[in-house]
Formats: structure tokens, C-alpha cells, sequence
């Protein structure tokens, strides 16, 4: 059956929304059913805390390596099986973690998934943009800011009946597949089919033989330029999820159950900022990056001097509105800078480099907390915002400059 390319545009938009949804709702799961896990296991928050290392150990290598296998096996089949290799993964993980060992070994199954996942949908998200010229990545990373909070108000329902995190899991097991199931019932889009969504007056004669080019060269310095950006980006939004909480318990001394609520919020104002700022025009892209960074700098900086909650929460939301426009305008960047036949290595490198920051944003307010105290530390989260408005309008410029002579 032949499907008419406005049905196939519409739908590849709709799939990039449904894996993101599943992707959401398993780390909404995940970060809801960490204090279940640690107690199943029988660890200790240090040992907790090198566990969770494993994760990232497992995420670098495969989203590194993912990008090759999207560019030769497609967007729809990697990603469906990247999808279903996540669901397994948390579901060993909520039944196996029975200690030190088995934990570890867990999270690293669950990283390399997860690293998978991440490249395969920010693959997919940009190429279903570059199709339907609609803002298909920053809906998408709306979406899945939606389902975390989603999710993780639902498992933290579950956790108040005593479910054990393989309950959880269950449930995330069965979205992750069905949206695998979603995505590979879908016509070919992407690299596997562009003739369908591509219109000759847009496509160009890189993209119409680049499915026969699948060694083509991709801007590597442009990718690293962006990815550095996003790096900083990344550590920012990581560093407010991770320590928000802490920040509210400890220096506002709110109760556990209302510094709870602070990630939570973080994470819905990031979908609500994506949602409405879709549309946005992405030859704006260096002004968005910039006005992002201001917000989020400015938002540290009132979180870092609040004396009460309003002040806080405000300052909260604040940066969480500044980081949520960073990253899905950097990844559009990529997407609009190199062609379809590879652009599953670009998302990698990019995805690969970007995640370092997402690594070490936690450990970056760490370092600071214990030489400057946690205020210290979201001053210094403050300057990692500065960091980007400074650097952002050269090496965009940069990009631009490189990239010029692939997009004529």
C-alpha cells in the first residue's frame, strides 16, 4: 500500500512524539523509584551514588555507536529495538537488584539502552522536522518532560501502596513496546524512503542520493562546536534536577514531601517552555540559545540568594524556562547542518558529547557545595549560563560558516 507524503510527514511527527513519550515515562519511573531500588538492594547512599555511575558508563559507548547503526539500519527499526532493549533493562533492573553487583550490572544494561534511545529518537525528531518543516524536536522534548512528571506522580501513587519497582516497570515495559510497536507500523521515513518525504524543491541532490552515500562525510567541527554548548546546557538542567530538592530541604528547610515537588516543577515548566516556544523561528536560533542562557543564569542566580519559597520557586522556574529552549535549539541546529545520510553519526556525536555535561552537571554542584555551600554551587550553576551567552553567538557563527557550502 503506497501512503501519500502528507499522511507519512504527519505520522513520522506523531511517532517522534509517541518514542519520546515512552522515553519520558520510563525516566519519570526511574527517578520516582530510585529510593525503592536502594532499599531492594540494601545500599547505602554512597554506594548508591557509585552505582548510578554505571549508567553513564554504559550510555557514552552506546550512543557513540548508535549513530552508525541508524545510518545503515534506519531510523524505525533502531529505534523500535533500542525501545524494547530499554523496557528489558528496566525491568532486570527492578527485579535482579538484589545488591551491590547485581545493581551495577543492571544500570549498565539500562545505560547503554537508554544511550541507544537517546540518539535513535533525536535522530528521528530531527529528521521528521527537516520533512514536515514543523518544530517536531522541541514538541518532542516537550512531550517527554510532560510524561516524567506524568510518571513519576503515578509511581510515587503506586510507591504509597507498597508496589515493589517491578510493578513500575511493568507498566513502563508495556508503553516502551507498545510505542515500538507504534513506530514500526509506520511507512518508511527518513533514510529508508526519501522519496516519498522529500519535495524536489527542498531536497537538493544531497539528499536524494543519500541513501546511496551512507560513507558520507558529516561537519565533525560544527557537531563538536554545538555539542560543546549543549554540554553546558545539559549540566545546567542536570545540576537543577539533581539538586533542587537538596536545595529546598537543606537551605529553605522545607519538609521532604514539598522539596519533592521541586524537581517535579523544574521538569513541568521545561515541557510547558517547549511546548509554547515550538514555533519559534529557527533562524533565530542564536537569540533563542542566548535569551535561554540569560533566563537560566538569572533563575540560578534568585535560587542561589532566596531566603523563602516563593523566591525560590520562582528563581526555580525561572532557570528551568532558560534551560528547556538550550538543548531541542541546539539539536535543530545539527539536524538543519548535515543530510540525511548521516545524520544518525551527527546526533551521536552530538548526543555523545552533550551527555558528558549531563554527567557532570550533579558532580560540578557537588564540588562547589562543599567549598561554598549550596548557594555557592547555584551561583556557580548561574555561571554555566553566562559561559553559554558569551559563547554561543561566535561558534554559532562558526557553525554557520562551516556548514554554509553542505546546505547549497
Amino acid at each position: 500500500m503506497a501512503f501519500p507524503a502528507v499522511q507519512t510527514k504527519h505520522k513520522g511527527a506523531r511517532v517522534s512524539y509517541a518514542a519520546f513519550a515512552a522515553f519520558g515515562v520510563f525516566w519519570g519511573t526511574w527517578g520516582a523509584s530510585i529510593p525503592r531500588i536502594r532499599d531492594q538492594s540494601g545500599l547505602t547512599d554512597g554506594q548508591l551514588g557509585t552505582a548510578l555511575l554505571f549508567i553513564g558508563a554504559g550510555a557514552l559507548p552506546a550512543m557513540f555507536m548508535t549513530g552508525r547503526l541508524l545510518d545503515r539500519a534506519g531510523i524505525r527499526i533502531t529505534t523500535a529495538g533500542a525501545l524494547i532493549l530499554q523496557a528489558a533493562a528496566g525491568l532486570f533492573v527492578s527485579v535482579t537488584a538484589t545488591g551491590m553487583t547485581s545493581l551495577c550490572l543492571g544500570l549498565l544494561l539500562v545505560g547503554a539502552s537508554s544511550g541507544a534511545v537517546d540518539v535513535a529518537i533525536n535522530t528521528g525528531a530531527g529528521s521528521a522536522e527537516k520533512q514536515t518543516h514543523r518544530p517536531v524536536i522541541t514538541r518532542s522534548h516537550g512531550t517527554f518532560s510532560a510524561f516524567v512528571v506524568i510518571s513519576s506522580l503515578l509511581t510515587g501513587a503506586l510507591n504509597k501502596f507498597e508496589m515493589t519497582p517491578a510493578v513500575s516497570f511493568s507498566l513502563v515495559a508495556a508503553s516502551m513496546v507498545l510505542a515500538a510497536g507504534y513506530l514500526l507500523s509506520a511507512p518508511p521515513a527518513g533514510p529508508e524512503n526519501h522519496r516519498v518525504t522529500w519535495h524536489p524543491k527542498q531536497s537538493g541532490s544531497e539528499e536524494t542520493t543519500a541513501a546511496t552515500t551512507p560513507r558520507a562525510a558529516f561537519p565533525v567541527l560544527p557537531v563538536m562546536l554545538v555539542g560543546l554548548l549543549a554540554a553546558l546546557a545539559l549540566a545546567g538542567e542536570n545540576a537543577h534536577q539533581s539538586w533542587a530538592a537538596v536545595f529546598f530541604e537543606d537551605i529553605l528547610n522545607a519538609g521532604t514531601g514539598f522539596s519533592a515537588t521541586a524537581p517535579a516543577m523544574f521538569a513541568a515548566v521545561a515541557a510547558v517552555t517547549r511546548f509554547s516556544t515550538a514555533r519559534l523561528n529557527p533562524a533565530n536560533s542564536t537569540r533563542t540559545i542566548v535569551l535561554g542562557a540569560v533566563a537560566a543564569a538569572a533563575g540560578s542566580g534568585l535560587l542561589a540568594g532566596s531566603t523563602n519559597f516563593v523566591a525560590a520557586l520562582a528563581g526555580l522556574a525561572i532557570a528551568a524556562a532558560g534551560t528547556a529552549v538550550l538543548y531541542p535549539t541546539l539539536l535543530g541546529v545539527v539536524s538543519r547542518t548535515t543530510s540525511e545520510a548521516t545524520r544518525g553519526r551527527a546526533t551521536s556525536l552530538l548526543a555523545t558529547v552533550s551527555y558528558l555535561g549531563f554527567l557532570l552537571g550533579p558532580v560540578y554542584v557537588g564540588l562547589w557545595s562543599e567549598s561554598a555551600g549550596l548557594r555557592g554551587a547555584m551561583i556557580a550553576v548561574a555561571a554555566l549560563g553566562a559561559l553559554i551567552f558569551f559563547l554561543a553567538p561566535p561558534l554559532l557563527r562558526r557553525i554557520t560558516t562551516i556548514s554554509a557550502p553542505r546546505e547549497g
